[in-house]
């Protein structure tokens, strides 16, 4: 399995705090570090300086890491428009060397739209759709050739699709827990099927979806990488785990019962029965981007199941 840090910097943290959490991600030998989207705090709360562009941050950690993977969980379709965005993550690519992962979806916080002007479409499943028709099209066109299409909600004519990222094809998420369209994305365009936050039975239920859209378009399901986003919170001790629940806000049982929350043995379990559900990556959601112990009692636990 691989582990990723998963991290929400719109909750207040500013670029050189974000830095110097991919820094101990990649020293502790995990394999990706990755941000959420969003531009404004969720909750109550000190904003302290504000949130930050995740393609902007993810350009400067690409020249300050050298080794884990960085990418979106996920960016929103009404940010950006596709054109630009196959631009940005390709730019931000080649200066990983080859390390970048687009995750992509809807958009779904509605409250950071109005404070920022953003337009917030009531249906944007469709947006979805075309974004990644075109991100993955502009991506895979031949060098010297052109791409055009013709959508509901985008166009392109004669694209010179540039420019392109150093990966031979950048690595696309798509997740979520719908029961039909989203599956049908992820077998269509993705390279990773993502569900977040969720117990093992509706893991278990989300991946068996993905597999048969996979089957249905005839496609090796083999093929997509299968993964899950869990908020994590562990302790030596139950005392020590109490005390990080507290400092990250949520209910000590229900981290124990839908997440990956309890003492060091609890979460191995847990990681046990999501790797035979078939999870090839886990996210590991952090909020206390400043508790490096925690940090390094994840990469302790987690270095049996890689």
């Amino acid at each position: 399995m691989e582990f990723c840090i998963f991290t929400e910097p719109q909750q207040g943290y500013d670029y050189e705090e974000l830095l110097a959490s991919a820094r101990l991600t990649e020293g502790l030998g995990f394999d990706g570090w990755f941000r959420s989207d969003h531009y404004l705090r969720m909750g109550d709360g000190d904003p302290g300086p504000g949130s930050t562009d995740a393609w902007t941050t993810l350009a400067g950690l690409a020249r300050e890491t050298t080794r884990i993977r960085l990418g979106t969980l996920v960016s929103s379709v009404t940010y950006r428009v596709p054109g630009i965005l196959a631009i940005q993550v390709a730019q931000v690519d080649r200066m990983s060397g080859g390390r970048v992962e687009l995750g992509l979806g809807t958009g779904w916080f509605e409250e950071e739209h109005r404070a920022y002007g953003i337009p917030f479409p009531a249906k944007r499943f469709g947006l979805l759709e075309e974004q990644l028709e075109i991100v993955t099209g502009l991506f895979a066109t031949p060098e010297g050739g052109t791409f055009d299409f013709h959508g509901e909600h985008y166009q392109l004519h004669d694209s010179p699709a540039l420019p392109k990222p150093l990966q031979s094809r950048v690595p696309v998420i798509v997740g979520g827990g719908g029961p039909k369209r989203t599956p049908e994305l992820a077998a269509r365009f993705a390279t990773e099927f993502n569900i977040g936050f969720v117990p093992d039975d509706e893991v278990r239920a989300a991946f068996d979806r993905v597999r048969e859209a996979c089957e249905r378009l005839d496609r090796d399901p083999s093929t997509l990488k299968l993964s899950v986003a869990q908020p994590t919170v562990v302790g030596e001790t139950e005392a020590e785990f109490l005390r990080r629940a507290d400092q990250f806000g949520g209910d000590p049982e229900q981290l124990r019962a839908r997440n990956l929350g309890g003492t060091r043995a609890e979460v191995e379990d847990r990681l046990d029965r999501l790797r035979e559900l078939g999870a090839d990556r886990v996210y590991l959601q952090q909020m206390a981007l400043d508790d490096s112990d925690h940090l390094a009692l994840i990469a302790d636990l987690t270095r049996a199941f890689r």
